[in-house]
């Protein structure tokens, strides 16, 4: 089967609003969403039994932030229940993409990506190393 045929892996981090997330009008202070896609990226690799720690202390492997973006659609305020869908669209040699989409009910609210590095720490500091294939099939696809 050709890999545009497979389905692609999407984990789901839910949580709730707190009071400390909204700004002066009640509204969803927009730096959470990049929160949010830091800890959903996070969650995505603990789903996958790769937790970041996991992957630091066992395979001296981090995935640091290259690039960030996030489109706001719709507010969100205090106590709202959200969910954030993340996917990885884009697997290159050195860095994957995940993106991200933050939904409140079935009301899509933002969506953006974020750029990560596969990255080695070694005794001479950290560099981008390519992606293991096997790391690269789990990544795409369920």
């Amino acid at each position: 089967m050709e890999e545009t045929h497979l389905k692609r892996r999407v984990n789901e981090t839910k949580f709730q609003i707190q009071w400390g997330d909204t700004d002066r009008a009640g509204i969803v202070y927009y730096p959470n969403y990049y929160k949010w896609f830091d800890l959903a990226g996070h969650n995505f690799f603990r789903s996958i039994e790769m937790s970041p720690k996991y992957l630091e202390e066992e395979k001296r492997i981090i995935i640091p932030l290259l690039e960030a973006k996030c489109t706001f659609e719709k507010p969100l305020y205090y106590d709202d229940e959200v969910t954030v869908y993340t996917h990885v669209n884009e697997v290159k040699t050195k860095t994957f993409r995940f993106q991200h989409e933050v939904y409140c009910r079935e009301i899509r609210t933002g969506y953006g990506y974020e750029i990560r590095a596969w990255t080695s720490i070694g005794d001479d500091g950290f560099k981008a190393v390519p992606i293991p294939e096997n790391i690269k099939r789990i990544l795409k696809v369920i």
